[in-house]
């Protein structure tokens, strides 16, 4: 439920088109749903405008189940992340129309309809290998209703092919930047255009990388301004952070 979902709802019961009873029935799991092992806060799309996620990573298939079973019975949009295919096959069977991401892994489920945004989002990445940071970004963008235009494997090995995006990539209102290894494409993107840049580290790399340090103090250390940095491997951070730029 989010705030023109409660506006609606109680504008109906003001009008007696919804009566009371039912009216309490729809609002008794606000603000949150104790499940026992997760509580559920049914309250946050109404809040900052975009519903409760699921981290999978670290809870059981049936934990995961579990929650979707109940987030099922609400009007909102799902978003897992970090799902195996376990988890998946077990939501699957709850909800047909779930979507699973293999290289993202993400679990969709979208239950109404919102009109993308006209601005877009565009998602950039180094190499071929952070693509699945990417996924994760773009999966995460497009649950929230973003439009989303992805540039693939552009890093500064082969410069040439940066600029061959160029304007797709200035057209964005925001612009996410996915690099491993020694991280320099936020730099370079963020000198080139003048849109707020999303960097993301990612465990891209030989030994000295670090599973992303290296990646990540490069970002925070950029020479170009406008550039600003999430956790390592964190796709689903700056998608979230870029759908609130790219809305506002």
């Amino acid at each position: 439920m989010d705030e023109n979902d409660l506006r609606k709802l109680l504008e109906d019961i003001k009008e007696q088109k919804v009566n009371v009873d039912r009216g309490v029935e729809l609002l008794k799991d606000l603000p949150f749903k104790d499940l026992g092992y997760a509580m559920i806060d049914n309250h946050r799309e109404i809040r900052v405008g975009y519903p409760e996620v699921i981290y999978c990573a670290g809870k059981t298939v049936k934990q995961v189940r579990g929650i979707v079973e109940f987030m099922l019975t609400k009007e909102n949009n799902i978003l897992g992340t970090r799902a195996n295919e376990e988890m998946y096959q077990a939501v699957k069977e709850l909800c047909p129309c779930a979507r699973y991401n293999k290289e993202a892994r993400t679990i969709t489920i979208r239950k109404k309809e919102q009109k993308e945004t006209e601005s877009y989002i565009a998602i950039v990445t180094a190499g071929t290998s952070d693509i699945p940071v990417a996924e994760e970004a773009f999966e995460t963008a497009r649950i929230f209703d973003n439009k989303v235009e992805k540039v693939f494997d552009a890093g500064v090995a082969g410069i040439h092919r940066l600029f061959h995006k160029m304007d797709i990539i200035r057209q964005a209102k925001v612009i996410i930047v996915i690099a491993g290894m020694e991280g320099a494409l936020a730099s370079v993107v963020g000198g080139l255009v003048d849109k707020p840049v999303i960097a993301v580290p990612t465990s891209v790399g030989y030994g000295a990388n670090f599973g992303g340090v290296t990646a990540l103090l490069s970002m925070l250390n950029s020479c170009a301004s406008g550039v600003s940095v999430v956790n390592i491997d964190n796709g689903f951070g700056a998608a979230y952070l870029a759908s609130i730029i790219n809305k506002l």
